[in-house]
């Protein structure tokens, strides 16, 4: 294992994307005494259930930690001090090389193959991202039931989406307001009560409207933040997309290649791109079928129709979380390994490496769609 700096500890408390950090630390800060967490640990083991679990770009030192090549890993940060985070952290990555035995020596952390929370690593390193919505219905395809307060956005990312979300909010706002010149605020306070899963006697009307009762308004709210969340992460990733994909299509590896290693990254290049462009198609029609449904309630005075929609929503977190996580995924690590306005200076088996990597995040279900 080896130590976290101290500094990026905090900055991960400050800054941490919700897509890539998963801070069971701050879970237990928050919410430790409240039964339903002591119930339904997402880990059995004390440790594990106070770690701070992020997706990690590897280093090129980093490489050799796993038997196979990847380019990226799930990091599980072990604060040393619960409590302060100046004491720093240990850390490894899930599926390293000698991982158990790692566990068990440094922290007596004792995990079988079929153990619940060796399980519930494997769900967190096989999913693409580690958005709360996505999670947990991977949790729960394995039998993993988690109380509902691990699962939720980071503070910094419902900031960063406040103002999208209270935008989002105005128009059922406006609907049930009218004139209001106060309109703005009205969305405000509710677009805060929205993401902070707030049900009091404010929104008691809203629930009545939608004909839900109190168990359903609460799965309702999580599903409505969670389009909420979902498209204000498309319109970060959509400004980026078009300047990553024409570098993927222009990128010529230096250094000889043979005919097959020449066919493969042509192909591919071109697979990456059909499949990246049918992907945000495919999340931005998915997000249309919110928009009806939201257009429904607050436009022709169909509340029902929205309710509907937001009931039956969790079948649609995993093509949503995915697809975004995926596209996400390889943005971000593009962008890590070719800086805007650098030009960039890859070998042919690099390059190769890095596109198989890609066309596997790519990999949706059993055979990654293209278009």
């Amino acid at each position: 294992m080896s130590a976290q700096p101290i500094r990026s500890l905090e900055d991960l408390e400050n800054t941490a994307s919700t897509a890539r950090v998963f801070n069971l630390r701050a879970v237990a800060m928050r919410h430790g005494r409240d039964p339903e967490y002591q119930a339904q640990p997402l880990f059995e083991n004390s440790a594990l259930n106070k770690a701070i679990i992020l997706k990690h770009r590897l280093r090129a030192n980093e490489h050799d930690e796993f038997f196979g090549y990847r380019h990226s890993a799930t990091k599980v940060l072990l604060p040393i001090e619960t409590a302060d985070l100046r004491t720093g952290a240990r850390y490894l990555f899930i599926g390293q090389k000698n991982f158990n035995q790692l566990l068990e020596t440094t922290y007596g952390i004792k995990l079988g193959p079929e153990d619940r929370d060796a399980r519930t690593l494997a769900i967190l390193d096989e999913t693409p991202s580690l958005d709360p919505f996505l999670l947990r219905e991977q949790l729960k395809r394995k039998g993993i039931d988690a109380a509902a307060c691990y699962l939720d956005i980071s503070e910094a990312d419902m900031n960063r989406m406040f103002n999208f979300a209270q935008g989002e909010i105005q128009q059922l706002v406006e609907m049930s307001v009218g004139g209001d010149p106060a309109f703005k605020s009205h969305a405000a306070k509710l677009a805060r009560k929205i993401l902070m899963n707030a049900s009091d006697a404010e929104l008691e009307p809203l629930r009545q409207v939608m004909q839900l009762s109190p168990e359903q308004y609460q799965e309702g709210i999580f599903c409505w933040k969670a389009f909420l969340y979902y498209k204000w992460r498309l319109t970060n990733v959509l400004p980026k997309l078009n300047g990553v994909v024409a570098e993927i299509g222009a990128i010529s590896p230096r250094g000889s290649m043979n005919a097959e290693m020449k066919t493969f990254i042509g192909a591919t290049k071109e697979t990456i791109r059909k499949t990246v462009v049918s992907s945000c198609r495919k999340v931005r029609d998915t997000l249309g079928v919110y928009d009806e449904a939201y257009t429904a309630m607050t436009k022709r005075g169909d509340p029902l129709r929205f309710r509907d929609f937001l009931l039956q929503a969790p079948s649609l977190f995993n093509e949503l979380g995915e697809r975004l996580g995926a596209v996400d995924h390889i943005i971000s690590f593009w962008r890590f390994r070719f800086p805007a306005g650098k030009k960039p200076v890859i070998t042919p088996d690099e390059l190769a490496g890095i596109f198989t990597d890609f066309e596997q995040s790519l990999s949706f279900g059993p055979k990654a769609e293209a278009a």
